[in-house]
């Protein structure tokens, strides 16, 4: 099966409204393992931190990124394809407009933490050309009631 080509002029990317939790929120359940819940995205967007959504033509929601500005840094919180779109370059796509949006903002880099078992996306920010730059001690949930650490990569702008 070959991977459909996105036409990313047709597509609408926009910022997140609430009206775009719902469907950002079940997206998030269905591809991560220990999801953010719906107050970690409300408190985002209270927080007016930079949070945009990717959707097709019809409407379906394709994926979604967050963002919170820190002096001079970027901190990606969060980014997701839906599982049925992913490896169609959607989230380069994302990636793309998040370090678009940091350098409009006067950020110098682009910060983000990610699961060392996360080695699919491991692989896309160092394609990307994210650097490893430290590592978070039990940052993250993990099954059974243990931690994960998180993988601290720095892209420069």
């Amino acid at each position: 099966m070959t991977a459909p080509v996105w036409d990313l002029a047709r597509l609408n990317y926009e910022p997140m409204q609430k009206t775009d939790l719902d469907d950002v929120y079940a997206l998030e359940q269905s591809v991560y393992p220990h999801p953010w819940s719906m107050a970690n995205f409300e408190d985002s967007l209270s927080s007016n931190y930079e949070a945009w959504v990717l959707r097709d033509q019809d409407g379906d929601l394709l994926g979604y990124f967050l963002l919170m500005a820190v002096v001079d840094e970027s901190h990606l919180l969060n980014v997701a394809v839906s599982a049925e779109k992913q490896g169609q370059g959607l989230g380069r796509f994302l990636l793309n407009q998040a370090v678009a949006c940091s350098r409009g903002l006067g950020m110098e880099s682009v910060l983000l933490e990610v699961r060392p078992s996360n080695t699919r996306a491991l692989e896309i920010y160092g394609r990307y050309g994210f650097k490893q730059i430290g590592r978070r001690k039990g940052y993250y949930p993990a099954s059974n009631g243990q931690r994960e650490d998180a993988i601290v990569m720095r892209f420069g702008i």
